[in-house]
């Protein structure tokens, strides 16, 4: 079974840096485009960011962009979502995915392409 594991969330002061991690185990993990998402109270779930499998090339909404910086180290099964200049609107509960087909990259921000979910951290950002 494909089980993430996200890691990393807390509480945060506005302009502070928070690193997440994502660990996933049961796949060949290095075929897989990988992605975060988050979902702050009451509302849907939003893409954050996007890694290829390979790691060369990412994606970022424009809420994060230049903020944010997804990375993955393929021998550790890991994905990171570092996270830099918070803002009180980045509170949110932060999820990792696994794409649903390996080697693909097409709807990069679209939860329909992501078969396996972890739980969530939370990230709580203060003003």
């Amino acid at each position: 079974q494909v089980q993430p594991v996200e890691s990393g969330g807390g509480l945060v002061q506005a302009g502070g840096s928070l690193r997440l991690a994502c660990a996933a185990s049961g796949r060949t993990f290095n075929r897989y485009a990988m992605g975060w998402f988050r979902q702050a109270p009451g509302k849907e779930r939003e893409f954050v960011a996007a890694i290829t499998w390979h790691g060369g090339t990412t994606y970022y909404a424009d809420s994060v962009k230049g903020r944010f910086t997804i990375s993955r180290d393929n021998a550790k099964n890991t994905v990171y979502l570092q996270m830099n200049s918070l803002k009180p609107e980045d509170t949110a509960v932060y999820y990792c995915a696994i794409r649903r087909t390996q080697f693909t990259w097409n709807n990069f921000s679209s939860r329909n392409e992501y078969a396996y979910w972890g739980q969530g951290t939370q990230v709580t950002v203060s003003s």
